[in-house]
């Protein structure tokens, strides 16, 4: 084999003849099929005794014109007569969905967010979470169902756990999903298990053994670290109360921190690796609690590393409302927010346990007063930007006092119970009859 040393190259799709430039086809990258057609110059190789001057390739031509414009301007225009679908199909043979993706929709910023569509829900009132996945779909827990979409937000099987309540979902990666589930009384069944997000398969269940016995147990809030493990807040019936520590290549438990006397991890609301410091963050939160509990926990040395609890608080503080915590590397700190939305900082560099919350916006936004069903405020970081749900509506703060940019606001569905942030995607998931938003950033003109 040896490469045509010319830029101009033929395609013949389908019986129609394409012509375009190496210079073209090179932006496909090497990933792609095109990538296994040129040498390293990205000149086409070809068979020595062949007298053929185009390449042959049995698939559609309009959908090939299509994705050649694509490559060559970065832009995609769909003619009404291609199904979508039919073109995302196309794509993916040409190892070419990324591009489309990056085309149909920009860089996430929060500032430039668009409603982009909603997904009617099954079941009413009945939402638990909803995670963002790493390719642009998204997973839907509600009751004892988790619902898979893709990127192109076509539902795949959905995963009924057999009447146990769903506490949290996780994305390994596009094709691997964690679920976490609660202990059924006089079953002994509950915990995590990983399933296969295409068609529902129950690859493996991690289990929590404890005094070298496999206990059954409840799972709750998800996190994931880079090198592959897993955590979990957990309890069970005995002492199994803490957070677990999995393998997730294995399933294999590998750690596990017991809850200390007077402290809450099992019931933790948010678990939160964080790469920088190797600490989980622990948060456990009212209502679920009395009281608020968020700590720092080193498993290396086994040690609770920086803490705050509200316990003791007079009643009328505004500490005593923390409904949320997200640990804030960057800057240092640990972000709360309370049910009017107003935004708390605490120093992580204060070491061991922090005396008070800096609130930063006391905005009262609701006068004092929670509506009928409220959905308490939630939060998420996401390049540089701190994001808040309140209501119906999500909050974006920008800047190092984090000021407010702005709003996202959709007031079909009722209040927003949680919303997720990937893939160049924010879903927000509404309480009332359980409908999804997708907002997106659009794709910058090119001039």
């Amino acid at each position: 084999m040896m490469g045509i040393q010319k830029d101009r190259v033929k395609f013949n799709v389908g019986g129609r003849v394409f012509e375009t430039t190496s210079t073209t086809v090179a932006n496909a990258g090497r990933n792609s099929m095109f990538g296994a057609m040129f040498d390293d110059n990205w000149s086409l190789l070809t068979d020595q005794n062949s007298t053929m001057e185009e390449h042959f390739i049995d698939r559609n031509p309009d959908c090939f014109a299509v994705l050649l414009d694509l490559l060559r301007t970065g832009e995609i225009h769909i003619p009404q007569n291609i199904p979508e679908k039919l073109l995302y199909r196309e794509a993916l043979f040409y190892g070419l969905l990324d591009h489309v993706r990056s085309a149909k929709w920009g860089h996430f910023d929060g500032n430039r967010l668009g409603l982009s569509k909603s997904v009617q829900g099954h079941a009413p009132g009945d939402g638990t979470a909803i995670r963002a996945g790493p390719d642009g779909g998204c997973c839907v827990a509600h009751g004892c169902m988790v619902h898979v979409y893709d990127w192109m937000l076509d539902e795949h099987p959905p995963l009924n756990l057999d009447y146990q309540r769903v506490n949290d979902v996780g994305w390994v990666d596009s094709d691997n999903i964690v679920i976490g589930v609660s202990e059924r009384l006089g079953r002994g069944d509950g915990g995590m298990g990983l399933f296969s997000s295409h068609n529902g398969e129950l690859r493996y269940k991690f289990q929590v053994c404890h005094e070298n016995q496999v206990k059954s147990y409840t799972a709750g809030a998800l996190s994931f670290s880079s090198d592959y493990k897993i955590f979990s807040s957990c309890k069970g019936r005995s002492n199994e109360y803490g957070v677990g520590v999995w393998d997730q290549v294995t399933g294999k438990m590998i750690d596990f921190f017991y809850e200390p006397i007077g402290w809450s991890l099992g019931d933790a609301d948010r678990v939160q690796w964080l790469e920088g410091s190797n600490c989980l963050l622990v948060a456990t939160m009212f209502p679920r609690k009395d009281n608020c509990y968020i700590s720092l926990l080193d498993f290396r040395e086994k040690k609770m590393v920086w803490c705050w609890s509200d316990v003791g608080a007079p009643l009328a503080v505004d500490e005593k409302r923390v409904r949320d915590a997200i640990a804030m590397e960057d800057n240092n700190s640990i972000c709360v927010v309370n049910e009017f939305e107003d935004l708390g900082f605490m120093d992580l560099r204060s070491g061991g346990a922090a005396t008070s919350i800096r609130w930063s916006s006391r905005s009262r936004l609701m006068k004092g007063k929670m509506p009928e069903e409220p959905c308490y405020p939630k939060l998420a970081l996401h390049g540089g930007q701190l994001f808040s749900s309140m209501n119906d509506c999500i909050s974006v703060f920008c800047g190092p006092e984090w000021v407010l940019t702005s709003r996202l606001r959709r007031s079909y569905g009722g209040s927003i119970c949680d919303f997720s942030i990937g893939g160049d995607r924010l879903f927000a998931l509404h309480s009332e009859e359980n409908v999804f938003d997708i907002w997106e950033t659009p794709t910058p003109p090119i001039i």
